[in-house]
C-alpha cells in the first residue's frame, strides 16, 4: 500500500504544471516598417536609451546588456532621454501610448521604483509586465520606419 502511495505522489508531481518565467507582452501599434528586436549579448538590460520627435512620439530606442549598448532602432532626433540601472536593479514594468502610426509614450519602471517616461501622454494606452513577479524586461521587440517606432512588444524572462 505505501508504495502504491509512493508511485501516485510521483505520477502526480509529474503531471504538474512546470513553471513558466517566460513571458510575451503583444505588441501594440501599427506594425508598418521593418521589424527589430533590442536582445543583447549577457541578457541583463543595464540602461535604456529613448529619442523623441519634439512634442510627438518615439523616433529611437537603444538598450545596454552589461556594458555594451546594442544597435539602435528607429532614428535619433534631438537628445536621447537615458535611464541607468543599478547593480541589481532591473525593469518590471513598460507603459506608454499608442496610435495607429506611432509609439506616442513609453514608461520603464524599475524594481527600485525608479522610472523613465518620454514622449506625449497622447491617444491609446498599454501596459506590459511580466506573467512571472521574478521576471525582468529581457527584450523589447516591434517594428519601425524612417521617422520613428511603429509597434512596441515586451519580452520577459527570468534571468
Amino acid at each position: 500500500m505505501i508504495s502504491f502511495l509512493i508511485v501516485a505522489v510521483l505520477c502526480t508531481s509529474c503531471l504538474a504544471a512546470p513553471t513558466m518565467s517566460y513571458s510575451y507582452s503583444p505588441s501594440v501599434g501599427g506594425g508598418s516598417g521593418t521589424s527589430f528586436s533590442t536582445e543583447g549579448a549577457n541578457g541583463t538590460i543595464t540602461a535604456i536609451r529613448v529619442w523623441e520627435a519634439s512634442s510627438a512620439y518615439i523616433t529611437g530606442i537603444q538598450v545596454r546588456n552589461g556594458a555594451i549598448w546594442g544597435q539602435r532602432v528607429g532614428r535619433v532626433l534631438g537628445s536621447a532621454q537615458e535611464l541607468i540601472l543599478f547593480d541589481g536593479e532591473t525593469i518590471v514594468q513598460v507603459s506608454g501610448k499608442y496610435h495607429s502610426n506611432y509609439i506616442y509614450q513609453i514608461y520603464f519602471v524599475t524594481s527600485r521604483g525608479r522610472f523613465l517616461v518620454v514622449g506625449q501622454p497622447t491617444t491609446l494606452s498599454f501596459n506590459f509586465y511580466p506573467a512571472d513577479p521574478k521576471a525582468e524586461l529581457k527584450l523589447l521587440s516591434g517594428r519601425f520606419t524612417s521617422a520613428g517606432i511603429t509597434s512596441l512588444g515586451a519580452h520577459w524572462d527570468v534571468i
